[in-house]
């Protein structure tokens, strides 16, 4: 009998961790069909299983954005840096953010971080920091 359970637990556990891993995946088609509610749904979940995951708040932080959710959309890129620092996409991001919401100053401040670090985002944030500085100036 104690086989059988062994057997069972070693069958059924993988499956269970395949399952939670899903999520990501699933919301990541959703999110490029355009289906947002689907794909945040399947953000959310995954964050359930894997709550350090800063993919999923990257992309919840993608959807609150096209929805024009600001607050919610600071809040997962603040996540998303609070995991980890260095996520390029994040913090331009959130720059961006700041820039739209007119807090040039603060904007500056999150673009100069970047540009300490960055490697894919360089020209990017270069350009934003042009356009912050000629904000202001006004």
């Amino acid at each position: 009998m104690k086989i059988l359970k062994i057997i069972f637990l070693i069958i059924l556990i993988p499956t269970s961790l395949l399952a939670n891993t899903d999520y990501f995946n699933e919301g990541l088609t959703f999110y490029k069909k355009n289906d947002f509610e689907k794909a945040k749904f399947k953000f959310e979940q995954d964050l359930v299983f894997n709550p350090k995951n800063e993919q999923s708040y990257l992309y919840l932080s993608k959807i609150f954005n096209t929805q024009n959710k600001k607050k919610l959309e600071e809040q997962n890129l603040n996540t998303v840096i609070l995991l980890n620092p260095k996520n390029e996409e994040a913090v331009f991001n959130l720059a961006k953010l700041k820039l739209e919401e007119s807090d040039f100053k603060e904007s500056k401040k999150i673009i100069e971080k970047l540009l300490k670090f960055c490697k894919d985002y360089c020209q990017k944030s270069a350009q934003l920091k042009t356009q912050i500085e000629k904000s202001l100036k006004k």
